[in-house]
């Protein structure tokens, strides 16, 4: 049989089933999709390739996921340090936004967060931000998968009036690429602190009739908690709950201040979470009762948050962090073993998006979203299991190709069809925009 690519590696990890790692395996890739996955002896017999990559000092994973991040602040990266969330907002970065974003500032940010993010071996990541046309189009041109969050704040911005102004706005960019097979959408609430109960049932109704999820912030900090209980007499879950926005739909980003009742009420109505673990001890929000929400059914996503509250767009990162934070928390160094770290940076961020179907694992039929990370390093010797070096050892600067859909992106740790030179030249226009006087 003729196929399009043919990869055969030292490991395959398929992520289903959980907790396997094949050796010595290869996976088929015709028109963009995985055909087959088998030893590679098997493989090299039953199949001819017009590319053929031999990886032997390589683990093959799938794409990483990314389900939260708001992408064109990668132009913002570092801009106020060390400040409390609110602060951080209020003074410095709600009132940047409001001077510079536009949709040239959301293509170019979003393009330079595309880089990062496939060089890291992320193909997935689920974007909340404003001119959700320019975001959708510059991770196109970057070639890397994005499901696109249509915002919804309950104030002006200079991208959008009111609630009826952000969803037609937002609806007409998703009706505009609705034949792009490497986007889909979201509802994208900011948070309850922002989004009026009339926003939220106009929402929620959207959601219901175009099937698609609802990502919103909530419970990010107990500041956002105290004023929601003032405000409107029951805590934001609640609130969200009684406007009927808790579903499998749902993703609850952060998610840092919950009680065992909440926990409860998120796996009684199949929600997921969106776990941010650096950036919320970075803002020192807090840490999220991740093994908490494992041991009632909740379903757990990485996400990096924005490079302005992270600084980086690194899921590597975020698992090791994510496995041992729970660890430490929980007093228990067998919850969140590496397979589960590695099952919530693909496959559980992929449920959360509807994409599960599409990505999220290595099997048959589903998109070749894959990344290929390389062991020849002596920081990585020995290596008595490939799954837990993937975790506690190996670095984003560890992957070695990375394909989305079958095609190549990253090769050999390049860039392909991304100018690097171009993106640096782009950051420094903004920088010196936004802060002149730290340009030389």
């Amino acid at each position: 049989m003729n196929v399009d690519l043919l990869i055969e590696a030292r490991w395959v990890v398929p992520v289903e089933p959980d907790g396997v790692v094949l050796e010595n395996h290869a996976v088929a890739v015709k028109d963009g999709r995985i055909v087959a996955v088998m030893p590679r002896a098997q493989a090299a017999e039953a199949f001819t390739a017009t590319t053929h990559r031999i990886l032997d000092r390589h683990v093959l994973i799938p794409g990483l996921v990314n389900l939260h991040t708001h992408a064109a602040m990668s132009l913002l990266r570092g801009l106020a340090d060390d400040l409390p969330l609110h602060d951080w907002l209020q003074n410095h970065i709600w009132p940047t936004e409001g001077r510079f974003v536009s949709p040239q500032f959301v293509h170019d940010g979003t393009r330079l967060a595309a880089a990062e993010m496939l060089r890291g071996g992320i193909t997935c990541f689920n974007d909340m931000y404003f001119h959700p046309k320019s975001a959708a189009e510059a991770a196109l041109e970057s070639g890397i998968r994005a499901a696109i969050g249509i915002i919804v704040i309950d104030f002006p911005t200079p991208y959008a009036s009111d609630t009826d102004d952000y969803l037609a706005k937002g609806l007409a960019a998703r009706e505009a690429l609705r034949d792009e097979a490497l986007v889909s959408f979201c509802l994208a609430p900011h948070a309850p602190y922002t989004v009026s109960d009339q926003s939220f049932a106009r929402v929620q109704t959207m959601a219901e009739l175009l099937e698609v999820p609802i990502h919103v912030h909530v419970h990010e900090t107990q500041q956002e908690i105290d004023d929601g209980s003032q405000a409107h007499g029951v805590r934001p879950l609640q609130r969200m709950r009684q406007l009927g926005l808790l579903g499998p739909g749902l993703i609850g980003v952060h998610s840092v201040h919950l009680t065992a009742e909440e926990i409860g009420l998120l796996a009684a109505h199949g929600c997921s979470v969106a776990h941010c673990p650096t950036s919320n001890l970075k803002l020192a929000s807090g840490i999220a009762p991740v093994a908490e929400l494992l041991a009632a059914g909740v379903s757990v996503g990485l996400g990096t948050d924005g490079a302005a509250s992270n600084n980086r767009l690194d899921l590597f990162r975020e698992m090791r962090l994510a496995a041992l934070l729970a660890k430490g928390v929980s007093g228990r160094a067998d919850v969140l073993p590496a397979h589960q770290a590695l099952q919530m940076a693909t496959l559980n961020g992929a449920r959360a998006l509807g994409l599960e179907q599409e990505i999220g694992s290595i099997v048959v039929g589903k998109s070749a979203d894959l990344c290929a990370v390389e062991f020849d390093d002596f920081v990585l010797s020995p290596c008595f299991d490939p799954l837990s070096h993937l975790i506690y050892v190996a670095g984003r600067e560890h992957v070695s190709h990375v394909w989305v859909a079958g095609r190549a992106r990253v090769e050999g740790g390049r860039l392909l069809g991304i100018d690097e030179s171009d993106l640096i030249r782009l950051a420094s226009l903004w920088q010196n925009k936004i802060h002149p006087r730290d340009v030389e």
